[in-house]
């Protein structure tokens, strides 16, 4: 009795969350009456619109998993080997992003990178475009920096470090040629998840006023009817390939071990 109840529990959730994909992806291909077809894809795919916004995510996107590995890499080396005692502190503030609404965080940029602030940022598109990308950052640390995490947490740090020092091995060395190698699978965990973030974020883009993907896809909503549903069939396509691609670096790294 309890094995179909389990079984019944499952069936149960595969049928909550796949009955509403199976609906969205039919309504995107009932562009035409009567008649399933690609028309709604067609006229997305098409729009130089999409192409230029799509691009710019994925630009931003790549731009975020650089700064925040850059980040979060060092800083859960360091914790981990020098500074354990200070790990409940950087948890609580990685956890921030998840408590702390992504408006107000966006709004918090604005007020003190203004124009007429100290380091105006908003003044130009390039700085903007940091700003983004920080905010961006901001909003993948809990994920990318439990996925470090949890990565150096498997391997023995404070031996590897003290092995490569006795070599003359520099921090820069240490870090870049065997820290990182050794939690490449879950750095590259964390870089997935940001990318599926990046693409699919609409306030702080929305706010900012950059032509990501995330307010593409909300302005297409508000005046289209089919190809919102093919841009979210689309946006899922992609949140499913990252995640798939984690597991098969995940497995990939396991078969190699």
């Amino acid at each position: 009795m309890t094995r179909a109840a389990a079984w019944a529990a499952l069936l149960l959730g595969l049928v909550y969350f796949i009955l509403p994909l199976i609906g969205m992806v039919e309504f995107s291909l009932s562009m035409r009456r009567g008649e399933y077809s690609f028309d709604a894809y067609r006229i997305v795919l098409a729009d130089p619109q999409f192409r230029q916004t799509f691009l710019y995510s994925v630009m931003m996107a790549l731009a975020t998993i650089v700064f925040g590995m850059a980040l979060v890499v060092p800083t859960a080396f360091w914790v981990r080997l020098r500074l354990p005692h200070l790990r409940p502190v950087i948890e609580f503030v990685t956890l921030l992003p998840l408590v702390i609404p992504a408006i107000v965080v966006v709004f918090g940029y604005i007020r003190l990178y203004n124009t007429s602030s100290w380091l105006p940022l908003t003044g130009s598109l390039t700085g903007t475009n940091i700003l983004l990308m920080f905010g961006y950052a901001t909003l993948a640390l809990p994920y990318m920096y439990r996925a470090v995490d949890t990565g150096m947490r498997a391997i023995d740090i404070a031996t590897l470090t003290e092995a490569a020092q006795s070599l003359g091995a520099g921090w820069f060395t240490i870090l870049l040629r065997i820290i990182l190698p050794n939690v490449l699978v879950a750095v590259l965990s964390g870089a997935f998840v940001t990318f599926a973030i990046v693409m699919g974020e609409f306030t702080m883009a929305a706010l900012l006023n950059r032509p990501a993907f995330g307010p593409y896809l909300q302005l297409m909503g508000a005046n289209r009817a089919y190809e919102p549903f093919a841009l979210a069939t689309i946006a899922f396509a992609i949140t499913w390939a990252c995640m798939g691609a984690i597991q098969l670096f995940t497995r990939f790294a396991k078969a190699r071990a």
